[in-house]
């Protein structure tokens, strides 16, 4: 049986979908019900360095105003807070709170289990193979979450 290309980029997606989804019930699960796959991906923009709403929405590829909002949500769920600039105190920068980091621990723990059991579905070495390949065909630029690349270059 002949797959499309729109097939394989279903299979793909549903790959993504069924590792998030399997990923944010068990964070719930660990007391985490308030975690939607967002906020992982803004905290770890602002562990990295995002300290601004533009510099977030640089990062993720979505609007100054989604990436406040977010930031909204992640303070007020206590994951991240606002410090005063040590260089320019009427600047205010963004930082990823203990909670924040323990929110991201326990999701990379429960990645690593997800890829474990994918690896008794399938065998450690077909993931293995299966990884290699997402590698050559993905290659080292980032990981776009939310915006086509086509459009981010168009508005870059």
């Amino acid at each position: 049986m002949s797959r499309s290309g729109a097939d394989l980029a279903l299979l793909l997606l549903g790959g993504f979908r069924t590792l998030v989804d399997a990923a944010i019930t068990e964070l719930d699960r660990r007391g985490f019900e308030d975690v939607r796959p967002v906020h992982d991906f803004a905290m770890r923009a602002i562990a990295a360095g995002a300290d601004s709403a533009s510099e977030l929405g640089r990062r993720l590829s979505i609007s100054k105003q989604s990436a406040a909002r977010t930031i909204a949500v992640l303070q007020e769920r206590g994951y991240v807070a606002r410090d005063t600039d040590p260089e320019d105190a009427r600047r205010k920068r963004l930082q990823v709170t203990p909670l924040g980091y323990e929110v991201m621990r326990q999701g990379e723990a429960i990645f690593d289990e997800l890829r474990d059991q994918w690896g008794e579905q399938i065998g450690a070495a077909e993931l293995k193979t299966l990884e290699a390949h997402l590698s050559a065909l993905v290659g080292t630029l980032p990981v776009r979450f939310d915006t086509p690349g086509w459009i981010a270059r168009d508005l870059g």
